[in-house]
Parts: structure tokens; sequence; C-alpha cells
């Protein structure tokens, strides 16, 4: 396992020193943690790295890949902010500027991980924010499978219901060529339609617009 396997970004300086503390007692794997906003990541930052972990926190997905034994094969994880979506907060979902996935799946979208992990609160905005990750995700010729599950399923002492969800890039290997060739003669990857509207489809089948925040580099999700 080469040094400096996994890239951690957070823009909590708090949580960032924490992750590092874990790598110093060999609680997670060896990295670097980035304390910039996604915004102001690039693809090319994310170079080499076996393990991404984007708005990581205190290296959860880290410390539980390693439990499953998951090894060195390609993986990316990502625990965008619930903020926008939560029934506890002011609900602007995709009018809130912590509304981030846009940002994530740029990264996504370019450096073509072959694994993406991810979660988000379940509730019913929570549920429409992942109609626009699977979207997404799918048209760049990812297979994506979610479920729900809350904390009490391992034990907690309370609900929190939680979303998790997976995207393969080894499944529809010809629809991933596919794209690449498209993409490569659009000159551009296809970042999250570039904040343009776009339909979805929810699951009673009503057509709904969804708008996406441009990327707007400086902006940061140190107020959620």
């Amino acid at each position: 396992m080469p040094k400096k396997w996994a890239y951690y970004n957070d823009n909590d300086s708090y949580v960032c020193e924490w992750v590092r503390n874990l790598i110093r007692a060999g609680l997670v794997t060896d990295g670097v943690v980035d304390e910039r906003s996604i915004l102001l990541v690039q693809p090319d930052d994310l170079r080499g790295f076996r393990r991404v972990h984007m708005f990581c926190g205190i290296a959860v997905w880290d410390y539980a890949l390693n439990l499953a034994g998951w090894g060195d094969a390609e993986v990316w994880t990502g625990s965008c902010p619930c903020q926008p979506f939560s029934s506890a907060g002011k609900r602007a979902g995709f009018a809130d500027e912590r509304h981030l996935w846009p940002a994530w799946y740029r990264l996504i979208a370019e450096r073509r991980p072959l694994t993406v992990f991810g979660e988000q609160v379940e509730s019913r905005d929570g549920r429409r924010w992942l109609d626009l990750v699977q979207a997404d995700l799918e048209a760049a010729a990812y297979a994506v499978g979610a479920v729900g599950l809350p904390a009490a399923g391992v034990g907690a002492p309370h609900g929190r219901h939680r979303m998790f969800f997976v995207a393969d890039a080894q499944c529809g290997t010809a629809e991933r060529q596919r794209h690449d060739m498209e993409a490569a003669a659009r000159g551009v990857p296809d970042a999250g339609n570039g904040g343009e509207p776009r339909d979805l489809a929810d699951a009673g089948g009503e057509r709904r617009e969804v708008k996406r925040l441009r990327v707007q580099p400086g902006r940061s999700r140190a107020s959620g």
C-alpha cells in the first residue's frame, strides 16, 4: 500500500485535525487532508489517490471500508451536506448554497472512479436529491442502487434515517465507452448539466423541474 494513499477533504478545520490524529494513530488510511472548499478542488488534485473522501467528517467512511476489508480497489465516498434537505433545517433544497452535489459530480465526471458511495438524510426532500444524484450518475454510465437505513437498525438508541447509495462503473462497460467517446467529442464532461434546469420524474411519475446551482469558486459549506 503506497504512502499517502487516500485523500480527505472537508472545510471544517476541527474535523480535519481530528482526521490527521486518526492517521497518526493508524486508525484510518494514511493520506492527504485538504481543508479547502470542494468548490476549489480540481480534478487533477485527485490524480493517483485510490481512495477519495469528500465531505469526510471524521473519516468514518474510510474506517468502515477498512472494517469491510475493501482493500486497494479504487473508491470515492462523500456525505454531502444534509441541511438543505433535512426537515430540521430551512428546507431551501436545491436553492441552498450548501447543495454541493454539482461540485462533487463535476469531479466524479472528470476522474471517473470505479465505485462511489454516498449518503443523505432520508426525507421527502432527500429523496428528490437522490433522484438528481441517480439521474446524473446514470447519465455518466454508472449503475446506481440505494437503500434507506435507520441508525436503530445497527444498535443505536434513535432512528436517524439515512439513505445510502452506491454507483458502480464496472456494470455496463459498453455504455461507459460510449459516454466517454461522446464526452471527448464535446470536449468537456457532462458535469451536472451546467446548472441548467432539467426534468425528472418522481416515484409517482409526476414531472418536475430541478434547478441546479452553478458552481461558483470561493463559496463554502462552512455555514452548515
